[in-house]
């Protein structure tokens, strides 16, 4: 079992004030079974999170800043694509933000309306959308190679200006950003949805760009078990709901791996926070490097904050 645990940390004031308070018996358990493996030490500017380069790490993707292959992937393309998340830019002073695009609960009928009237604009530069779930499109096309874009877990909440694609192509991504602005601005579409009083859809992000190696092979290994419950909060700067999901994830999947590893099972973990990873697994230990480990283990929160 590999147990990857996004949003685990933060470097937020409210976020470690819950951590320092929060009791999590079954990780602190967990970890006094494994050893440390593996640290992943990277920046709050990187386009790709910690758990994104730890999945392509244990799936074998490449390990490019902004260009890990997400959508060739998940959808299994030969071709080169990318990930097209419809979503809401929030203008405030001096700044423009994205919204959580799952905030937006966009239909299926609002999605493929809004897909018939902007894939024109994308097939005229040799790009194809297709539909591959409300509010999400798969593009593809030789446009989007080359193309280091930031992931939307990266760039939620944050000024936009500083996560654009970089690339050759990434005028093209601009251009193509911006006549969808205008387009959306007064789209039937948006109408409706603003006297629902719901937020308009009003640009889109582009993510998950590149094509995957012709050589790679997927790992023999199954794919880690990645839970997403402390994103949400973590997105919104709940705190409070980030230490309750931390405690429902403790009792939970936490749990498990722990049980497996009391078993002499292998178990891998992977805490994830702002820039880097830590990387955990069960290797074989003398008597004296476990009663060693039990007693230097530092404080939970001291190591959560090294991520």
């Amino acid at each position: 079992m590999h147990l990857l645990i996004p949003f685990a940390a933060s470097p937020s004031a409210g976020a470690r004030d819950a951590l320092a308070q929060l009791p999590l018996p079954q990780l602190t358990r967990l970890l006094r079974q494994l050893t440390q493996v593996r640290a992943d030490t990277g920046m709050p500017a990187s386009r790709s999170p910690p758990h994104e380069r730890a999945l392509a790490h244990a799936l074998g993707l490449p390990l490019v800043d902004g260009m890990i292959p997400w959508a060739a992937w998940q959808h299994q393309s030969d071709a080169v694509c990318a990930w097209i998340s419809l979503c809401h830019w929030q203008a405030r002073v001096g700044r423009i933000t994205l919204s959580d695009p799952q905030s937006l609960q966009v239909t299926l009928a609002e999605s493929s309306t809004l897909l018939d009237a902007m894939q024109p604009y994308f097939a005229e530069d040799g790009i194809t959308l297709s539909e591959h779930s409300p509010g999400l499109w798969l593009a593809q096309g030789e446009p989007l190679r080359g193309l280091a874009c930031t992931a939307l877990d990266r760039v939620i909440g944050r000024r936009i200006e500083d996560w654009m694609p970089e690339g050759p192509t990434a005028p093209l991504a601009h251009r193509l950003q911006n006549e969808m602005q205008m387009l959306l601005y007064t789209h039937p579409v948006n109408d409706a949805r603003t006297e629902q009083g719901l937020l308009p859809i009003n640009s889109f992000w582009l993510h998950g760009a590149g094509a995957v190696p012709a050589d790679f092979r997927a790992p023999a290994l199954e794919a880690p078990l990645m839970p997403l419950t402390l994103r949400e909060a973590a997105v919104r700067e709940d705190w409070a709901a980030w230490g309750q999901a931390w405690q429902a994830l403790d009792g939970g999947p936490v749990a498990q791996a722990l049980a497996l590893a009391e078993q002499g099972q292998p178990v891998t973990l992977t805490l994830c926070g702002e820039s880097n990873a830590l990387r955990f697994e069960r290797l074989p230990r003398s008597l004296l490097q476990r009663l060693t480990q039990h007693f230097s283990q530092t404080s939970m929160s001291n190591l959560l904050s090294q991520l």
